[in-house]
């Protein structure tokens, strides 16, 4: 093989990418070669080196900066949102690695999700004075870990090759399967006391039907021996709960408070 072939074709390409016009070249002349680090192109110090080498203090300068202005805009909230700040931050921070130490990870997902309405609460209004939040952001946590422990069912040979923690890698599909129900027919019950603290009538009542049918349906869709339908069971009727309890729940806070 001619020694000086690849770098003609690197010449050519080099100049056609110059021009901002396409290479044209017949593919009869182009050869697929092994590529190393001795033979190939000395290309210098390149855009693609550059960012490898400066990505990471960037990320950590940018990652500091915006705790930097989380901190900064829960300090012009209120008090007790600065104190509580940390705590979210930290939850969100940490979710990240706990496959690696725990099967509660799902429980954590959960938690990272259902410190939301809690703090929008304290966010608004300064103070924790109702149990209303509290009942929300219980029924976010374990709605959150049922289907995140339905998701990680199809995660369960890559848990068990590397080495991650999950409840699935635990107690097999089956009995994952079982927990997921359990967590979900606890969220369930915590929607229905959201609904009998908040007394919103007939329009949220819509909701707590309309959220017991899609979880039961969520579930018939996914056994352990075919988890072809998990997608539509994980995304489709997730997003159809959520949005219903907000039309719902939120419809009719929106009509009392207008009434």
């Amino acid at each position: 093989m001619n020694s000086s072939r690849p770098r003609d074709i690197f010449d050519i390409c080099s100049a056609e990418a110059a021009s901002s016009v396409e290479p044209d070249v017949d593919f009869a002349r182009v050869t697929m070669i092994p590529v190393t680090t001795g033979t190939s192109p000395d290309e210098a110090l390149t855009a693609g080196s550059r960012s490898l080498e400066e990505s990471g203090p960037a990320l950590r300068q940018v990652g500091a900066e915006v705790k930097a202005l989380f901190l900064a805009a829960a300090a012009m909230l209120n008090r007790l949102t600065l104190i509580l700040a940390p705590v979210a931050l930290a939850s969100v921070l940490l979710y990240s690695f706990t496959k690696r130490w725990t099967l509660l990870s799902h429980l954590l997902l959960g938690w990272c999700l259902s410190i939301a309405p809690t703090g929008a609460w304290i966010a608004v209004r300064g103070a924790l004075d109702s149990p209303v939040p509290l009942l929300l952001s219980l029924v976010v946590l374990l709605w959150t870990a049922g289907f995140d422990v339905l998701y990680a069912c199809q995660d369960y040979d890559f848990d068990v090759k590397a080495g991650l923690h999950s409840i699935p890698k635990r107690f097999g599909i089956a009995r994952s399967l079982l927990i997921a129900r359990l967590f979900h027919a606890a969220a369930f019950a915590a929607l229905v006391a959201l609904y009998l603290t908040t007394h919103l009538g007939v329009f949220a009542l819509v909701g707590v039907i309309a959220t017991a049918i899609l979880l039961i349906y969520q579930h018939r869709l996914v056994r352990a021996d075919d988890l072809s339908k998990l997608n539509a069971a994980f995304f489709t009727t997730n997003a159809s709960v959520s949005l219903i309890l907000f039309v719902t729940f939120g419809g009719a806070a929106l009509l009392r408070t207008i009434s």
